[in-house]
């Protein structure tokens, strides 16, 4: 189907016109797809006209091109949609059913796939192996003017993967999987369902990268034509001479998918450690941004759950540790192997009792609601001269208080540095 694709004689229903929304529209106006209708749950003026008539349209187009975020299950056109659930892609089957991609990687995981990407895009480029970064991470995917020759490294989230039905890449990971999206997936089962489906247009030709067992009977199990590649957890080791961030536990796991990505493509091993040296890490993923006296301060924002925290806290002691948000759908906080490490917890947001339930009796805690007044207690809690790691890492989504991780992480860095300004 990808060799005879005409967008010509093709129709397509938009439904989302964010910035993947409307990079599609873009796109499809450009390939002369045939007709184009689009709609937003924020921006179309809703009435009972115009929505039989975009419900008329789902059922009457070719396609349904579906923004990530959207959730079928809580969406005004659920039934219709239901119905039509064949005929819905993504962004990424758009690339694929467009270009003869030959060479790309796709990423995905519940944790640490933007960190892979950069690393592997990193470290490509270092040993002058042209390569772009797209999708979740960098420009939308079909933002990006297509070269034959070039190496795409697309970040692909469980919500692009769930609605794709046309991407075919040359090396897929899956990172890892832990409860996470729940509340967009419904369960465990179709989180994991929707992340495997990165393998199913594999042929004999193409490669799969796991390090998880289960995840590798699932493989087997569904007969995935890919030739699997296994990685073991004892199968690199890196010095902190090479890259202390790296070093970090969260990072271990991304490094070694990123070494055995980078083989494929005739990286070795002494080119791939020198190139390590040089890369650094992302804005809110364990980003120390400040440093003074014997005070350390850490922007973990992109810390969402309890899983992705637990890496910062494993990493670091004497610990000031500032959480709290929205808690993610069944997540669950087990704080006793981190007691010692953790000297005081201050807890922001508008579900405190949640974060109260699990470290209560076992750490000094103080309900704090919002990020100022946390920092705020933290500087007082300074002059004790005492070597501290200030981490700031939620254990939950932001958007009970701010737009995204960016913003909330953003605030968290502008409080510091305007704080400290009367200590440095």
């Amino acid at each position: 189907m990808r060799e005879s694709f005409n967008f010509k004689d093709k129709s397509f229903a938009v439904y989302g016109l964010g910035m993947t929304g409307n990079s599609v529209v873009n796109f499809l106006s450009k390939n002369r797809a045939h007709k184009i209708y689009t709609w937003d749950d924020y921006q179309t003026k809703s009435n009972l006209y115009l929505k039989n008539r975009f419900i008329n349209i789902l059922n009457s187009v070719d396609y349904i091109v579906m923004s990530p975020g959207i959730n079928i299950l809580k969406s005004k056109f659920k039934k219709i949609l239901l119905k039509n659930k064949k005929k819905i892609i993504t962004d990424l089957d758009l690339f694929f059913l467009k270009n003869k991609v030959q060479k790309s990687i796709v990423i995905t995981g519940t944790n640490g796939k933007s960190t892979t990407c950069s690393l592997i895009h990193h470290i490509l480029k270092k040993n002058r192996i042209k390569s772009k970064l797209v999708g979740n991470i960098g420009k939308p995917v079909l933002d990006e003017k297509f070269k034959k020759k070039e190496i795409y490294i697309i970040e692909a989230s469980s919500f692009q993967l769930e609605y794709s039905k046309f991407i075919k890449p040359y090396c897929a990971a899956i990172l890892n999987i832990s409860k996470d999206h729940l509340d967009w997936h419904g369960s465990k089962r179709n989180y994991v369902k929707s992340k495997i489906k990165i393998f199913n247009n594999q042929t004999k030709k193409d490669i799969a990268f796991l390090n998880n067992l289960i995840l590798k009977k699932l493989y087997k199990k569904n007969n995935f034509l890919g030739k699997l590649k296994y990685i073991k957890n004892n199968s690199l080791k890196i010095s902190d001479s090479q890259n202390r961030y790296l070093q970090l536990e969260a990072n271990k796991n991304n490094v070694k998918f990123a070494y055995y990505i980078s083989k494929i493509f005739n990286v070795n091993k002494k080119a791939f450690l020198k190139s390590l040296k040089s890369f650094k890490g992302l804005a809110h993923r364990h980003e120390i941004f400040l440093k003074f006296d014997n005070y350390t301060f850490i922007n973990d924002s992109k810390a969402t759950s309890f899983e992705s925290t637990k890496y910062a806290l494993r990493s670091n002691d004497n610990i000031l540790w500032i959480t709290g948000g929205l808690p993610k759908k069944n997540d669950k906080i087990n704080i006793n192997e981190f007691k010692k490490k953790i000297i005081k917890v201050f807890i922001i947001g508008n579900h405190s009792k949640f974060f109260v339930k699990y470290i209560n009796k076992k750490i000094e805690f103080e309900i704090v609601y919002n990020l100022r007044t946390a920092v705020n207690k933290v500087f007082k809690f300074l002059k004790n001269k005492k070597k501290l790691t200030i981490l700031f890492s939620p254990a939950s989504a932001s958007y009970d208080q701010y737009k995204n991780f960016v913003d909330r992480g953003d605030k968290f860095k502008l409080l510091v540095n305007q704080y400290a300004k009367k200590y440095i």
